[in-house]
């Protein structure tokens, strides 16, 4: 199983198109990506301007397919002008998960 974690952060008053943009990939990731197991958004408690994704894919192909999807091709777009810094990612081979 592969994980990706990002942390992105955007500028003040930017939050809400953030949340909605980042809530369509998840959506679109639930309903179009057999290969996306798992698809979580947070949106910091302290500091509101950051959000953090957790993703997991069934395999490589899977999270090729997400990153490679409209969906986040809509949203990177959409959000590199809100952007407060880069976005930092994680990709990651699970070790271990519990329910």
């Amino acid at each position: 199983m592969l994980a990706i974690t990002a942390v992105i952060r955007v500028r003040p008053g930017c939050e809400q198109t953030t949340h909605d943009a980042l809530l369509a990939v998840a959506r679109n990731a639930r309903d179009n990506e057999a290969g996306t197991i798992d698809y979580f958004v947070s949106q910091d408690a302290q500091d509101p301007c950051v959000f953090t994704t957790y993703e997991r894919y069934a395999d490589r192909e899977a999270m090729e397919q997400h990153n490679g999807s409209e969906a986040v091709a809509r949203f990177f777009a959409l959000a590199k002008p809100l952007l407060d810094g880069g976005v930092t990612v994680v990709t990651a081979t699970e070790v271990f998960a519990s329910r």
